[in-house]
């Protein structure tokens, strides 16, 4: 079910804002395929249309087949592609995303790269957590055994709430079913987290791997921004869906009620403002196109110019 060929590519101008777009859209065990604007996903309930331009990310799951022009629309509308392990667990590869500029990446390099304004930018962060508090002068080792206590704290408080039995965040990332109830729930609420926070990162032009809390991994800064808003979102809701009997899939069950959580688009809209201040920008929109030179003395110049006559 091709699509029809020679569909104008949208401009910029066209597509929704990252944070006017819904979240995420989870797919398994179906083919994806596109029908003139639309991407289509096959399963054996039938066909569903959807404007690729309003998702956020697509996950890609197993059993999943998607075609090459699929993939030219999700492109061409700036949508995220991550595939995914099984129930949307574990982040396995990506497609490019909606911005080509590196304003923003330049600036993230930049406050990464130097130790003081590292550190200042991870304050910025723990602050988000203790808003009533000031942390400007705790070392990371203080912040780190503050946030410590303030996760614990809230396992703690769900665990009550919900009479959901909490002895530990234990699980095997390599083995979904070893893990209890519970943290099934929170490791399929988690990663839904990741691949929203994932896609509003690379739309907006920074890296995922360049964190300021986490480091190493080519997800970092995912993490660091996934931690601003597990405590308010995906640990109460996997709490809630743990502490309900007989849940046959409560990785399904989890990632459906964190998709109803982020319907109304203002977790991306928080997303993306917070990014903006953390690295030290106003909200801007996403600049897709623009393409210098760098010049050691003029600093940037204009590409697709001849320089020839200057060598």
């Amino acid at each position: 079910m091709d699509g029809i060929s020679g569909i104008k590519k949208p401009e910029l101008q066209a597509l929704p804002r990252v944070s006017d777009r819904i979240t995420f859209l989870y797919v398994e065990h179906a083919k994806v395929n596109r029908q003139d604007g639309a991407i289509t996903v096959t399963d054996s309930r039938g066909i569903i249309r959807i404007p690729a331009a309003i998702v956020g990310v697509l996950l890609l799951g197993p059993g999943t087949d998607v075609t090459h022009r699929a993939m030219e629309l999700i492109g061409d509308t700036g949508t995220s592609v991550v595939w995914t392990g099984e129930r949307g667990v574990r982040h396995y590869a990506h497609g490019r995303a909606l911005s080509h500029n590196t304003k923003l990446l330049m600036e993230q390099a930049e406050l990464v790269s130097n130790v003081r304004s590292r550190v200042s930018v991870a304050r910025k962060m723990y602050q988000m957590r203790f808003e009533n508090e000031d942390v400007s002068t705790l070392t990371m080792q203080q912040l780190r055994g503050r946030e410590g206590a303030r996760v614990r704290s809230i396992y703690r408080k769900e665990s009550k709430a919900t009479g959901v039995p909490w002895t530990g965040r234990e699980y095997d990332p390599d083995d979904f079913e070893s893990g209890t109830p519970i943290n099934q729930a929170l490791s399929a609420a988690h990663t839904a987290l990741y691949g929203l926070v994932y896609s509003v990162i690379v739309a907006l032009g920074l890296s995922p791997g360049l964190g300021f809390v986490h480091t190493g991994h080519d997800l970092s800064f995912v993490y660091d921004i996934a931690d601003l808003y597990k405590a308010d979102v995906t640990i109460p809701i996997a709490f809630k869906i743990a502490s309900k009997p007989g849940v046959e899939d409560i990785g399904r069950e989890t990632r459906l009620a964190v998709r109803d959580a982020f319907a109304d688009g203002k977790i991306m809209e928080k997303i993306t403002r917070d990014l903006y201040n953390l690295m030290g920008e106003g909200e801007q929109e996403v600049i897709a196109d623009l393409i210098n030179l760098w010049d050691d003395k003029e600093g940037l110049v204009k590409h697709g110019i001849s320089y020839e006559e200057f060598s």
